[in-house]
């Protein structure tokens, strides 16, 4: 009975292994599943998106608007850099998810001592690199003169903090690969926590605090991310998580070349999704400031509101994918469609409940960004008349590209995203903008949405997706359908009829 109970691989193996902090979503009821492990991750994103706004107020009415240019343009930076490592942490994270549902602890642990080493390397080279040539970078950014020094300050301590950023990325989605989104969720509040606390605190100078100025914000949120991401390990080392390496274990941290052309070959054009998608907002952006300054400040008092409505699919997305990628390496499929299905129905009731619901409440929404008296309010509510219905499209196709990406097929996604966006979209706007205004641009929202969705569902429809894997050690896929009586059940079922047997031999015996 030990060999049961050790750490087995397979199919055959045990239903989970010590340090699982979240579900098992081979098995068990889809929806609440799904819903449970949405929740934090929408929590998360939520408080990222709060703690951004909080550290542009603080930088904004203490430092003054020079301030705020130079943080704004240092963090475009910031955000492209980690783009381009979510695409690293996401394959890692769906490498784990396909080995936890193959049962195969040893491919976590491999999987997890490559990536280490890997964004170990990655993370301290962007670092060292980027501190080193911060003035050519913003340099290159036209960075205005006026607030090119603040941008230097602020930026060389967002470098000095990206190792740091980038592996607390890492180990986050790691834990959501284990079917964990909750630990995520609290250590992220405490980071956001930290940061918010610390802005006034280093910018000020209050009390035993140094004054650093523009720096301060920066290094609020170094300080934040360090101790969270140690807390962060501390705890799953307690915990007894798979996720931990222990002495004996060290030698998984020699990098496994095969793995890491995996994480490079599989991550990257998940993070050039994101970075396409930001070069079409700032596009976008371009195309809308020709029409003055009331109008560009209603589309960017509107993309706020954008920010919330897309969460929630987001948030959902990222659970499909890890709830997929551990059945798909349970080689459960049939699960991996009702995952799909489940996710669909829950992106179009949770994107489009916002979304009616600011229909309704519009102007008032708008408020919040705008005041009552801006001329830009009317123009902001005219816009969202067009574009927040296409919210439920992208919704829905996030959850096919989530669940298409869990199996390792991460090259259709990229492609919808880029003929959507840069085949449709952009043209479409530059073509309808001399025939219909600026109404021109704000139809091109939808109707790339669209695209999105034809082009993400027609794949997860008919697409190869189903054979394709990140891992070759995974179970294969079967076609036979979960019937609930999973892994744990048939173990229990083995163990009863062993002991049964054991009891009738000293009766044969006598």
């Amino acid at each position: 009975m030990e060999a049961r109970t050790g750490a087995a691989r397979g199919p055959g193996g045990p239903p989970g292994f010590a340090g699982r902090k979240g579900p098992d979503l081979t098995t068990g009821p889809i929806g609440s599943a799904l819903i449970l492990f949405a929740l934090p991750v929408l929590g998360s994103n939520i408080l990222q998106s709060l703690n951004g706004s909080a550290n542009a107020v603080w930088v904004s009415h203490v430092l003054g608007e020079a301030a705020l240019t130079a943080t704004s343009n240092a963090n475009q930076i910031m955000f492209l850099m980690l783009g381009a490592v979510f695409g690293l942490s996401m394959a890692s994270n769906i490498m784990i998810g396909q080995a936890m549902g193959a049962r195969d602890p040893e491919m976590v642990k491999r999987v997890v001592g490559t990536s280490t080493a890997f964004f170990i390397f990655v993370s301290l080279s962007v670092g060292v690199l980027g501190a080193a040539l911060t003035p050519h970078i913003l340099d290159a950014m036209r960075t205005p003169a006026g607030a090119r020094e603040d941008a230097i300050a602020y930026l060389r301590v967002i470098f000095s903090a990206m190792p740091f950023m980038y592996f607390f990325s890492y180990v986050m989605m790691a834990q959501r690969g284990t079917g964990d989104s909750r630990t995520p969720f609290y250590f992220s509040l405490l980071a956001v926590g930290m940061d918010i606390a610390l802005n006034p605190l280093l910018i000020m100078g209050i009390g035993p605090f140094p004054r650093l100025g523009i720096a301060g914000s920066a290094t609020s949120t170094l300080i934040s991310q360090t101790v969270t991401l140690a807390a962060m390990i501390v705890h799953l080392y307690r915990s007894g998580s798979v996720l931990m390496l222990r002495p004996g274990e060290f030698r998984m941290l020699i990098p496994d070349f095969g793995l890491i052309r995996t994480l490079v070959m599989k991550g990257l054009p998940m993070g050039f999704q994101m970075m396409v998608t930001s070069l079409a907002a700032v596009t976008m952006m371009s195309l809308v400031n020709r029409h003055g300054v009331e109008t560009a400040a209603a589309y960017g008092a509107a993309a706020q509101v954008w920010t919330y409505v897309q969460m929630p699919a987001m948030a959902l997305g990222a659970a499909v994918s890890s709830m997929a990628a551990q059945n798909v390496g349970a080689g459960k499929m049939d699960r991996v469609e009702r995952v799909a299905r489940s996710g669909v129905l829950y992106a179009f009731l949770f994107t489009g409940i916002p979304v009616l619901t600011i229909y309704l409440a519009d102007p008032w929404v708008l408020r919040a960004f705008l005041p009552a008296s801006s001329p830009a309010l009317a123009i902001a509510v005219h816009i969202n008349s067009y574009v927040l219905w296409g919210f439920i499209f992208f919704g829905i196709a996030f959850i096919f590209s989530g669940v298409v990406r869990a199996t390792g097929a991460v090259w259709p996604p990229l492609v919808a995203m880029i003929v959507s966006l840069w085949v449709v979209r952009i043209p479409l706007a530059n073509i309808l903008e001399p025939r219909m205004g600026v109404d021109g641009l704000w139809l091109s929202f939808p109707i790339g949405s669209l695209t999105t969705l034809i082009l993400a569902g027609g794949y997860f429809m008919w697409g190869g997706w189903r054979k394709a894997r990140m891992l070759t050690t995974t179970t294969p896929a079967t076609d036979e359908p979960d019937t609930g009586f999973g892994q744990p059940m048939i173990e229990e079922a083995e163990a009863l009829a062993e002991a049964a047997r054991e009891a009738k031999e000293p009766e044969k015996a006598g």
